[in-house]
């Protein structure tokens, strides 16, 4: 989904988890998917503190995490 936000112009995207669970991974145990949605919030905290000049990309994996 990360293709239309860029399409609609969104300045900032932070790419989820599965289109049906965006901030979550029920597939993962209870303390990973705690942890999963964590790294979520901080990198969306992240994405709004960056300056950004046009639609952005946030990923956890660029992230380094």
């Amino acid at each position: 989904m990360s293709s239309m936000a860029e399409q609609v112009g969104s300045s900032r995207i932070v790419i989820g988890g599965l289109i049906p669970h965006p901030v979550g991974n029920p597939n993962l145990p209870v303390d990973r998917e705690k942890a999963f949605r964590r790294r979520m919030v901080l990198l969306a905290l992240k994405a709004v503190q960056t300056e950004v000049d046009g639609p952005t990309v946030f990923s956890l994996d660029s992230d380094g995490e």
